[in-house]
């Protein structure tokens, strides 16, 4: 009696594995072997599993995916890096609060693979992520969204400007309120200058900060109870570039240009 699909992709890791690996094209034995670190022994009986399902075909010691397995592995591996992505830090995720993510987003949150929650200390709590300005000073780009006004927010800004950066802030009613109670002069020279957009807005932005440069994104995420976390999510991976500049985008169309103060 053979056994059900899920079963066959889901029980056995070595299974799973080998699909992932054939995902882009047929892969020799040995290949497979030494990607999977497991010896022929082991591997063959999980073989012979997979072409019992008409998931795997074979010739000599070559092996590929039937038109079945090509049409279940497309389907299973976004679900299989969504998992490794959660997997890797699932006390983050599970407490805080995703609804600044767009639904389509969180449907792509595989693609955030090889990213690191880090948990700043106390004293480290306030400071701008290392990674992150040296990456910036390397980009043509930057965009931002914050709803605080760190201490260090407008002199991170006016070294963007003299550096001949493109950047686009997002901030939220109470951030533009600081910033003219607070630096009105250096907020309109900004403004006057161009080097810096301002977007306003006007909903709750039910985050802290994201920032993105060419190479770098972080993102740190309100608690489950809407409040202020340290921990922020960081991503090096260019597969996150999209997502993150696409999660940008997504606030950025729902924003108005500040032009005056």
């Amino acid at each position: 009696m053979k056994k059900a699909l899920l079963d066959v992709l889901f029980m056995s890791e070595k299974r799973t594995s080998t699909l992932l690996l054939l995902k882009n094209g047929a892969k020799g034995m040995e290949y497979l072997l030494s990607s999977l670190k497991t010896n022929r022994q082991s591997l063959l009986p999980q073989m012979r599993v997979l072409e019992e399902h008409y998931l795997v075909d074979h010739y000599k010691d070559t092996y590929k995916l039937t038109t079945i397995g090509n049409l279940i592995v497309d389907e299973m591996a976004p679900l299989v890096d969504a998992t490794e992505v959660l997997d890797a830090d699932i006390d983050y995720w599970g407490t805080h609060n995703l609804e600044f993510v767009p639904p389509d987003l969180l449907e792509r949150i595989n693609e955030l693979r090889n990213c690191k929650v880090l948990n700043p200390s106390i004293v480290e709590m306030f400071e701008i992520n290392k990674d992150f300005v040296e990456s910036a000073i390397r980009s043509g780009s930057i965009f931002l969204i914050s709803t605080i006004m760190h201490p260090d927010f407008t002199s991170l800004l006016s070294d963007f400007i003299k550096g001949n950066k493109e950047v686009l802030l997002i901030i939220s009613k109470e951030v533009l309120s600081k910033l003219r109670e607070e630096s009105y002069n250096l907020f309109k020279e900004f403004i006057d200058h161009g080097g810096v957009k301002f977007y306003l807005y006007e909903n709750d932005l039910k985050v802290t900060t994201v920032a993105i440069s060419d190479s770098c994104f972080t993102l740190r995420l309100l608690s489950e109870n809407n409040e202020f976390s340290n921990k922020k999510l960081i991503c090096n991976d260019p597969c996150s570039y999209q997502w993150s500049k696409d999660l940008f985008d997504h606030y950025l169309k729902r924003s108005i240009l500040i032009t005056e103060i």
